[in-house]
């Protein structure tokens, strides 16, 4: 939809690099909107991994399959790229906040459906399918949002504060719903999940306001393909997407075996990645200067997944358990690439093009799961994670030389 009377701004200045943000994490919360905005994506995302880890304990205890509990853990992720590709410039429309909202409810009945007793699988897989795809909208609306909530020189902060406070809710909620499956069915697991989403829906409908400064053009499906066809048009931004993308799905491939690889201990396994990342984002976000983080972004990358590798000896559950928590650092690869991504964007599809590298971030968790998972149907679960491991440490060393050749996107006008 046309914004109202606002003339879309200049392209934000980057932050110099070298220079630490001056933005801290305190600062940031006594910001209404972005405290808003942050305790609505905590509260999801502790609901998202509640509901992940008692679907998967769920499809594991039915099916006994690697695959089938791999997938219904990251499924959702599938259908991001359809979102993507089809509406993601809603994320760029006239109302986001009304936008986010409404996202959200949906959110809500999915979540409250997978608690509906004896639901067969083939209709919880559809729910992970049909709330993939609208939890991608909701992401690029909601990373768009934030880019307007806080200035240019907080965002990294801000992502920072963010990808802390997911692995936080991840080491929370991992175990949570370990304890919580030792009393209740995983349909009631389903219901504190859904009472979690709908309290980030109240949290942020109370806090966020409406904004106007957006695209002078109705979004939609052709002005999808047209920002999309030009953020792909580059080799160097390709690059950059596929580095933001392949190495961590693959990786995530990884963590959906835990379940099959130790199935009395997979919540351990599941606490320490989440841990592990936490502190990788702690010390990358806060410690680090923008221009450190950039240097450090390839040798994070690698520290992603050579830590999985000790799986092919199939190790017991304290190293394996040391070993994902190292790995889980690597995570904080994500922040620099996403600095970049950012000052490569202008103001007009920042909404869109952070949508689509969420999307495909989340895409390709659900492809990683799927090629781990298959492949442990015939490996078995230590060595189809070394496996793959292998892979995202040749993905990242052989694209290292195109990513800094990604240039800014170009708006077309009209």
């Amino acid at each position: 939809m046309p914004s109202d009377t606002s003339e879309p701004r200049a392209l934000p200045t980057p932050p110099t690099p070298g220079t630490t943000p001056t933005t801290g994490y305190r600062s940031l919360l006594r910001d209404r909107e972005f405290a808003g905005l942050y305790a609505g994506f905590t509260l999801t995302a502790a609901a998202s991994t509640l509901s992940g880890f008692a679907l998967g304990t769920l499809v594991d205890h039915q099916t006994g399959s690697p695959f089938l509990t791999a997938v219904s853990m990251y499924g959702a992720s599938f259908a991001t790229v359809l979102g993507a590709l089809t509406l993601m410039s809603v994320a760029d429309g006239a109302r986001p906040r009304r936008t986010l909202v409404a996202l959200q409810w949906v959110s809500l009945l999915g979540v409250a459906a997978q608690a509906v007793p004896g639901l067969p699988l083939g209709a919880r897989f559809g729910l992970l399918l049909l709330l993939g795809f609208f939890q991608s909208l909701g992401t690029g609306t909601r990373m768009g949002l934030l880019a307007e909530v806080v200035p240019a020189s907080a965002y990294a902060p801000a992502r920072s504060l963010i990808n802390i406070t997911s692995g936080g809710m991840a080491v929370l909620g991992y175990a949570i719903g370990a304890v919580l499956l030792r009393y209740l069915s995983p349909q009631g697991v389903f219901v504190t999940a859904a009472a979690l989403t709908g309290a980030g829906l109240v949290i942020m409908a109370v806090t966020v306001r409406e904004r106007s400064i957006r695209l002078t053009r109705r979004p939609g499906l052709r002005r999808t393909w047209t920002t999309n066809r030009e953020l792909f048009s580059h080799a160097g931004q390709r690059a950059l997407l596929l580095n933001l993308w392949v190495p961590n799905g693959l990786v995530v491939g990884c963590e959906a075996l835990f379940i099959s690889y130790a199935p009395q201990h997979a919540g351990a396994l599941l606490a320490a990645g989440s841990a592990g990342m936490l502190l990788g984002d702690l010390t990358v976000g806060r410690l680090l200067t923008a221009g450190q983080r950039r240097r450090h972004a390839f040798g994070l990358r690698l520290l992603l997944a050579v830590p999985y590798l000790l799986f092919a000896a199939h190790p017991p559950v304290v190293p394996a358990a040391a070993a994902v928590f190292l790995a889980s650092a690597g995570f904080a690869a994500t922040l620099p690439l996403q600095e970049q991504l950012l000052e490569l964007t202008p103001d007009p599809v920042r909404g869109q093009v952070q949508g689509v590298e969420s999307a495909g971030r989340m895409m390709w968790q659900g492809i990683g799961a799927a090629i781990a998972g298959g492949a442990a149907q015939h490996l078995g679960a230590g060595p189809a994670m070394a496996a793959v491991a292998a892979v995202s440490v040749a993905v990242t060393v052989f694209s290292r030389p195109l990513v800094v050749r990604a240039r800014p996107v170009r708006v077309s006008g009209g």
